[in-house]
């Protein structure tokens, strides 16, 4: 780590990150404790996750009601979503109106992004380098860098060769692509993919769809948000946040209490097209049991195909559609507008992959190669102009291990993860004291409506850090056995449900390769995790080694 350039700028706290996370960090330690912070974003702007992902479709799927900051009654009353589910645009906007009615733009260096990061055991600090030289040195590093932030572009052979253009959606251009009069491919039918096909498909010459792994999704229902609606969201916003912070999900809603088994087939078939109807991430709550149960998870899943060939025109597109290897919501369940009904269209192809494997990508398009129903070897070549990636990311960890974090020995947090990644209550790490993750792997995380999550985290960490200020404390970390312990409690939750099962899960890293399996996000509820970090909080950060 080179620290000759200049002298460090003191601080109290640095964050990595402007996004949800990194900007209510900083409010919290600057406005409320009167620290020194400063945040380093690599972007131009705040956003996070929306500033990076503004591909064709892009749309959250919390509602906007609930996927907004509550720790501010003002900010709910002053600001006005238009839509259901809304935009990157507005998100950015939305979090550029916080950043400006807070003065939080002031701490917050744009383009900005780490090299290196090394405790300091003679001092107890951290040494921070970006990579244009500078450095900072902070008594405490949060990292606040969101869980779908490093794009996974796939090594597929020949891209080199590829004489059109690529994106990845999770590096969209800020100017948009123009589709208009284009061959467009498209690899990837997750929840980003699910988002863009529809829209792509308006404009594109030709829409080709690479799919890999069948995929659920159940309609968004997106409307524009009327008077009615905004009145009613700001009469129930306190109600609304003690619900959100209060159960499982971090959603507006909570999953119903009864059983898809015990529910007669008429019931249960009539409960499921209501919620397919009302569209949305409720689908899921409409029993307790679907992802703890494969015979009641079966239940959902069978509705949800016989949908989808309801939808789709062509019984072999249909099938090849709701081909799916997995029990429902067992892997992030998309929510779209009109994805399956995009296949009626007569410039959109879907490609099963699973029947012919990608070879190699050409100087002008794609070529796949499989066997056809007697045995024989076909080879097919796919002229592309536009090749769009939905291969989704190098989730949860992918941007922490990129930069190099060194803690105590010179520990890296590569090494300390080898085996994939331990920590206590998701939040810190053996061997790296004073530091502290927002939504990292071994909390709730991508399982809940994320701004709760993130409420939580935040605030658990800036009372953590007011309690080592007024004791005089300098350094808090997690022991080994506090890690281990956490993570055996992690894996416990996890193996109560259906979700480790689902061999090709990004929820357990294996859409990277060398990735170490483990099951990242915490499966016992926001609610439950809430509990038990606010008992080790009210004793004194049991489980922490303070000194």
């Amino acid at each position: 780590m080179n620290t000759q350039h200049s002298e460090p700028e003191m601080l109290d706290a640095l964050i990595i990150g402007a996004g949800f996370s990194g900007l209510y960090q900083l409010y919290c330690l600057q406005e409320k404790l009167g620290l020194k912070v400063k945040v380093l974003e690599a972007g131009d702007g705040v956003g996070g996750t929306w500033y990076w992902n503004s591909y064709p479709g892009a749309r959250c799927d919390s509602e906007s009601h609930v996927y907004c900051y509550t720790f501010s009654k003002e900010l709910t009353e002053e600001w006005n979503w238009s839509e259901r589910y809304p935009g990157p645009a507005e998100i950015v906007s939305y979090l550029n109106h916080v950043t400006d009615r807070f003065d939080l733009r002031k701490s917050i260096e744009f383009d900005t992004r780490v090299a290196a990061a090394r405790f300091n055991e003679q001092d107890n600090y951290w040494d921070i380098e970006i990579d244009a030289g500078q450095h900072y040195r902070a008594r405490y590093l949060i990292t606040a860098v969101g869980c779908l932030s490093s794009a996974n572009v796939p090594e597929i052979d020949g891209l080199n060769d590829f004489a059109g253009e690529w994106y990845h959606t999770g590096q969209w251009p800020k100017e948009g692509v123009q589709f208009e009069g284009k061959r467009v491919g498209q690899i990837g039918t997750g929840s980003t993919g699910i988002q863009a096909a529809p829209v792509i498909a308006q404009t594109a010459q030709h829409l080709t769809v690479f799919q890999r792994t069948a995929n659920y999704s159940i309609p968004a229902r997106n409307h524009i948000l009327n008077a009615k609606d905004r009145h009613s969201h700001k009469l129930n916003a306190a109600t609304t946040r003690e619900l959100t912070r209060n159960n499982s999900n971090g959603h507006g809603w909570l999953i119903s209490k009864r059983k898809a088994l015990k529910t007669s087939a008429d019931e249960r078939a009539s409960i499921y097209e209501k919620a397919w109807q009302t569209g949305g991430l409720k689908f899921r709550a409409s029993f307790s049991d679907l992802l703890i149960s494969e015979e009641a998870n079966a239940t959902a899943a069978a509705f949800i195909k016989r949908k989808i060939h309801q939808l789709v025109d062509d019984p072999e597109t249909a099938s090849t559609l709701a081909d799916i290897d997995h029990p429902y919501a067992a892997k992030r369940p998309p929510i779209d507008t009109h994805y399956f009904e995009t296949y009626n269209r007569d410039n959109v192809t879907l490609v099963d992959l699973r029947k012919t494997p990608i070879s190699k990508i050409t100087k002008d398009g794609m070529l796949c190669h499989g066997m056809d129903n007697t045995g024989q070897h076909i080879e097919t070549h796919h002229e592309l102009d536009i090749l769009v990636f939905a291969t989704g990311y190098d989730a949860i960890t992918g941007t922490l291990l990129r930069m190099d974090i060194r803690g105590r020995n010179d520990l890296t947090l590569s090494d300390a993860w080898s085996a994939g990644p331990r920590n206590h209550l998701g939040l810190q790490v053996a061997g790296f004291p004073n530091l502290f993750m927002v939504t990292g792997p071994g909390s709730p995380s991508v399982l809940t409506n994320m701004p709760a999550a993130i409420e939580q985290h935040v605030e658990w960490i800036s009372d953590c850090i007011a309690y080592m200020v007024e004791q005089n404390h300098t350094t808090i970390e997690s022991p080994e056995p506090s890690v281990e312990s956490w993570v055996n409690e992690a894996n416990a939750e996890a193996d109560k449900t259906l979700l480790p099962k689902v061999k090709h899960s990004w929820y357990l890293g294996a859409n990277i390769p060398g990735k170490p399996r483990m099951f990242m996000p915490y499966t016992g509820g926001l609610d439950k995790y809430r509990a038990i970090c606010q008992k080790a909080a009210d004793n004194n950060y049991q489980g922490f080694d303070i000194s």
